[in-house]
């Protein structure tokens, strides 16, 4: 049976983005909201990091106890509820060499750029294990001229075509944002997908890089499975505070939900 977040209780649905500058940084977060949220994504910024810490040019002692750092860091949490996000883009057998490596580590979640290809998401699927492989459809920080200029279509439509490439190669979810979430639940053939979506974010929050978002409560109704959620959460005062706001509105929509 393939790892799989448990999303028993809204806050599991939770995935926390550990896109921080240290490890300690990242420790912290996962000490105080490990009891609180579902999981947890490493990102690009956290994987080079980590990388540095252990073959930067320094003493051998001081890259040793990085290493030490990284391994309690690893220690900390169960690496099934772990979401590896590196978005892989590439020719198929490069991506398959990196979905096997990336499976060897016990990770409940990795991705691919859907515009990888079949053949780029297919090599994913076949190496992926006992892993979860996930289509990245359009980046949640692009605005509609962006879609158009890199792939030709609206953003929509862009996200439709690639959330049924990821469905036809065996593609266990996709990442979208969740403005694209309705249209995605009116094509019965995707309902098996896992919708994975970032872009989160407060109604009253001001604007950032991220541009297709709604509000925690939105997502879920229009029928995400799982909300990844950074700064927000992260860059709170109180981090336990924000993701426990959070869980409360998932828990109203899923309430909301059920009684429609």
């Amino acid at each position: 049976m393939k790892k799989a977040l448990q999303a028993s209780k809204p806050k599991d649905r939770i995935i926390v983005a550990l896109d921080v500058d240290s490890i300690e940084k990242a420790a912290s977060l996962v000490g105080l909201l490990r009891e609180h949220v579902g999981g947890f994504k490493i990102g690009l910024q956290l994987t080079l990091l980590m990388f540095s810490m252990s073959f930067a040019p320094i003493r051998e002692d001081e890259a040793l106890e990085n290493f030490r750092k990284i391994r309690r860091f690893f220690s900390m949490f169960d690496r099934g509820q772990l979401f590896w996000d590196l978005k892989f883009h590439d020719i198929p057998q490069t991506i398959a060499g990196a979905a096997k490596s990336i499976q060897a580590m016990q990770v409940c979640m990795f991705n691919v750029h859907a515009s990888a290809g079949i053949g780029g998401m297919r090599a994913a699927v076949a190496n992926r294990s006992e892993s979860l492989a996930l289509a990245v459809t359009v980046l949640t920080s692009f605005e509609e001229n962006n879609a158009h200029l890199i792939f030709g279509n609206p953003t929509k439509a862009s996200v439709l075509q690639f959330a049924r490439d990821a469905k036809y190669v065996g593609m266990d979810g996709i990442v979208c944002s969740p403005q694209e979430l309705d249209l995605l639940g009116g094509e019965p053939e995707l309902d098996s997908l896992l919708k994975v979506t970032l872009g989160i974010r407060d109604a009253n929050a001001q604007p950032d890089d991220q541009k297709r978002t709604m509000t925690a409560a939105e997502a879920i109704v229009a029928g995400a499975h799982f909300l990844v959620i950074g700064r927000p959460i992260t860059g709170a005062g109180d981090c336990v505070a924000a993701a426990k706001k959070f869980t409360t509105q998932i828990a109203g929509a899923l309430e909301g939900k059920k009684a429609a």
